[in-house]
């Protein structure tokens, strides 16, 4: 793709061969997430922290989301900052790195073995992460032009570096003590870094930027968008500090504010960017997206939840698990169906069409993939969520045996369409 900037120049957005694995590896761990779900749907009743929740959480957070992420971080980020991309030798080895490292740590955590499996995956994991910092890092750098949506990306790169640095931490500190509390004691700090620094920060810093470009939208708010910016990074520092060095519950209620406030201003910047949209009837990949910023709700009603708990008595367990279940299965999830068939359409289309334009009548980026099949996955992902959401509370069996269920067919119908779109063969007319 070649895309315009103020200096009437054109600059390449990174090539397919970088993006394209990335997204694949999402759908496969998708897959194998839901799998796990309907395997282990029984442990939903069970205490939050197992060996199966600690594999199915890090396949949605590794796997899926960040996988996700990073594929279409390196696809936009040239876009953004108007240069091609620092190095796609080094989006290579950040792929390969964290592709041998997620299965070996989510394998290790499935059999709770902490030793050299998790060990070594831990380490590959952060050299990955290290790897896109660096790329993000010297892509800005050699950029002459300011962007907002640039500088979310690039902070959302160095949270999830903290994360995944004290993640590894973590892991080694089961076999040689290298905290002065034990393991447990961090998960919350752990991934709440990861939730809120990484995938939030990084969730409203490209969907400011796509939502009003899929819409054809001519808003923009560039003040708005700093504003959320500090307020959610103001959060998270708050949320360290007060984690490290005070841990008073009702304090909690700070940082929780903070990012109250920005997502609510998001969901305003959506509002608006939607209200001032060309394209007056937005297709289904859109309304799931956009439903997606909605759903940041409800987490965020659970997180309230927990802190009221944590001021009068013990917090139950299933409260708990609804809450990290609808961040990875929820909001992210949502996102990340919607967005995938904006992209990866308009990808495998660029590859096989745009040297070929005016040769012939070349199908739209939409007819890659099945219009069908992408509404049978939504109303199995919706159904999917609310159902098994349900049966974490309610602590019903079969209610969670039909949620997941449900959601593995979401899974499987994600990954025909997307197999679909990547051996699509031209067809000219």
């Amino acid at each position: 793709m070649l895309t315009g900037n103020n200096h009437n120049e054109l600059v390449k957005t990174t090539t397919h061969k970088v993006v394209v694995p990335f997204y694949i590896y999402a759908a496969l761990a998708f897959l194998v997430a839901a799998w796990l779900l309907f395997t282990s749907s029984h442990t939903f009743s069970q205490y939050y922290f197992q060996p199966q929740l600690l594999a199915i959480t890090h396949t949605m957070a590794l796997g899926w989301g960040t996988m996700i992420i990073l594929g279409s971080s390196h696809q936009l980020l040239p876009i953004l900052v108007e240069r091609e991309l620092y190095s796609n030798t080094l989006a290579h080895f950040t792929f390969a790195f964290a592709a041998v490292g997620i299965p070996m740590l989510v394998w290790s955590f499935y059999t709770f073995n902490m030793l050299w499996p998790a060990q070594s995956g831990a380490l590959l994991i952060n050299i990955a992460v290290l790897l896109y910092l660096i790329n993000v890092t010297a892509s800005i750098l050699k950029s002459q032009h300011e962007n907002i949506h640039a500088v979310f990306v690039l902070t959302s790169g160095i949270w999830l570096f903290i994360t995944t640095l004290i993640g590894g931490l973590l892991v080694f500190n089961f076999t040689y003590n290298l905290l002065p509390k034990d393991s447990l004691h961090y998960l919350s700090l752990h991934a709440h870094l990861g939730i809120t620094g990484w995938f939030l920060l990084l969730v409203i810093g490209v969907g400011t930027k796509l939502i009003p470009l899929f819409l054809i939208s001519q808003y923009s708010n560039t003040s708005l968008l700093k504003w959320i910016f500090a307020l959610i990074n103001a959060g998270l520092l708050a949320f360290v500090f007060i984690f490290l060095f005070i841990q008073l519950p009702f304090l909690f209620l700070i940082p929780v504010a903070l990012i109250t406030i920005a997502l609510v201003l998001f969901g305003y910047y959506c509002f608006k960017a939607y209200q001032l949209r060309i394209r007056k009837q937005p297709d289904g990949q859109m309304k799931v997206s956009l439903l997606s910023a909605a759903m940041m709700a409800v987490p965020l009603l659970f997180l309230l939840i927990i802190i009221t708990m944590l001021l009068n008595s013990p917090v139950n367990t299933h409260v708990v698990l609804t809450y990290g279940f609808t961040i990875f299965f929820g909001w992210l999830t949502a996102i990340i169906l919607g967005m995938t068939f904006k992209t990866l359409p308009f990808i495998i289309w660029n590859k096989k069409y745009h040297a070929k334009a005016g040769l012939g009548q070349t199908p739209n980026p939409k007819d890659l993939f099945s219009d069908k099949v992408f509404n049978g996955m939504a109303i199995s992902y919706l159904f999917g969520f609310c159902c098994f959401a349900g049966g974490i509370l309610t602590a019903d069996a079969m209610v969670l045996k039909t949620g997941a269920a449900s959601l593995l067919c979401c899974a499987f119908l994600y990954n025909t369409n997307v197999l679909k779109i990547l051996f699509h063969k031209e067809n000219l007319s």
